[in-house]
């Protein structure tokens, strides 16, 4: 399937958020319907993207990397959009990131030629079809992390089985206690280099790389410092490899993943002293939508520590939001509404933005006293003060928190303008 072809995508009753009786119609004629969520003219819950926060975060990204020196490979797996994707290369993506083997399959079905698997290539299937696209496709250029001795035999000899002209472009990824993957120690990364190396001409060093998002302090402080500390530690892993000569010919990737610290990132890497042509690489994900939650808060603390990027403007803003209908009001201080953990992520609570009643044009703020406090598969539990002025059949938009486990409960998303007029829709490929 060509990227274009994902608006000849023929979209019914049956897909979640489309209306019923709606007839057969293709995913590009979307906006010629002239359907406004505020209206009514779609069922809810529906989640939606804001168009104008899609391209405000992607300009604000654009302007912080060219600040930093340093190119984004956003990780895929937030969205699973090529609609995105395309986005995101067009504001100057080096690459495409992604997690898993169906990840990896979906960006080369249409046709994403640069990919970062930010996971070891592991097992038969995975790796006989990354060696597979590397024969069939001279500029598939693939890259994938490695932490074993073990994992570069078991590539090094699948790539000498098939014959492989050209090498797998690997990245040693560099872990801490307690957290993922990663080699632990220096010896043990450098134990992981010399074998890439002497497996031969089939298996190329290209870099080092770590995820630094799930280092947790006993407050922000503390857990930036932990960040600066790991990131330390993957740059003395690549100092290591270059003393010895382990890396292959090129430009030396220093690459990290995250939403959360990304500036730290930049600023540590930048102070690497490991050769003169070093490509520094973050994979933020989740920055092109943000959230109401995790992300926003993540960004305030951002700014604060790095009050340069202040700036660049007006920050990142949410673009995803999540609709749905008061259903109940079964206590004074209780409503019940029509989402649940079906439709929106759950590891932190969806937050109540605005409401509206039905006739009427414009949302009106709500109140911090509404709060969610439960989700159930289809229901969402909220506490609001006795005087709240929602009732049966009101609409409540809620902004969410960590996009990735709300992208995949949709199948399509539709991209609305400020005025919520439905303008164009995303399909997503979990």
């Amino acid at each position: 399937m060509t990227r274009g072809a994902i608006g000849s995508t023929m979209l019914d009753q049956c897909v979640k958020g489309m209306p019923g009786g709606v007839s057969p119609f293709r995913l590009d004629d979307i906006g010629r319907h002239g359907w406004n969520v505020l209206r009514e003219d779609l069922p809810l819950p529906l989640a939606v993207l804001k168009e104008s926060a899609l391209t405000h975060n992607g300009q604000w990204m654009r302007a912080f990397l060219k600040q930093s020196g340093a190119v984004i490979a956003p990780h895929g797996k937030t969205t699973m959009s090529p609609q995105l994707f395309d986005r995101q290369m067009a504001d100057g993506a080096w690459a495409i990131t992604v997690a898993t083997p169906h990840q990896l399959q979906v960006a080369r079905e249409f046709g994403f030629q640069r990919v970062v698997l930010a996971n070891q290539l592991i097992g038969r299937q995975a790796i006989r079809y990354v060696v597979d696209e590397l024969r069939r496709d001279p500029a598939f250029d693939f890259y994938c992390l490695i932490d074993s001795e073990a994992n570069a035999a078991e590539l090094a000899r699948h790539a000498d089985a098939a014959r492989l002209e050209r090498p797998l472009q690997l990245l040693i990824e560099g872990g801490f206690l307690g957290g993922r993957a990663g080699c632990r120690t220096v010896n043990e990364a450098l134990a992981v280099a010399r074998a890439i190396r002497a497996s031969g001409p089939r298996l190329a060093l290209r870099g080092v790389e770590c995820f630094e998002g799930l280092s947790r302090g006993a407050g922000p402080e503390e857990s930036e410092r932990q960040v600066v500390a790991f990131l330390d530690f993957v740059v003395e892993i690549a100092v290591g490899c270059e003393r010895e000569g382990l890396f292959s010919p090129g430009q030396i990737i220093l690459s990290a993943g995250g939403s959360k610290y990304y500036d730290i990132v930049v600023e540590r890497f930048g102070r690497a002293q490991i050769g003169p042509d070093v490509l520094i690489v973050t994979r933020s994900g989740c920055y092109l939508t943000h959230d109401s939650a995790l992300y926003r808060r993540a960004f305030e603390r951002l700014i604060t520590r790095s009050p340069r990027l202040a700036d660049l403007g007006v920050g990142l803003t949410p673009a995803l939001e999540v609709l749905a209908y008061v259903q109940s009001r079964p206590e004074p201080t209780k409503v019940l509404l029509t989402l649940g953990q079906r439709d929106v992520s759950s590891d932190e609570l969806p937050v109540a933005l605005a409401w509206l009643r039905p006739g009427n044009a414009t949302p009106l703020p709500i109140s911090g006293g509404h709060q969610v406090t439960r989700l159930n598969d289809q229901h969402c539990h909220m506490t609001v003060p006795s005087d709240s002025p929602l009732a049966v059949g009101d609409l409540v938009s809620f902004g969410i928190s960590h996009p990735c486990l709300t992208f995949d409960k949709w199948q399509v998303i539709c991209v609305v303008d400020d005025d919520y007029n439905v303008v164009s829709a995303i399909r997503t490929f979990f």
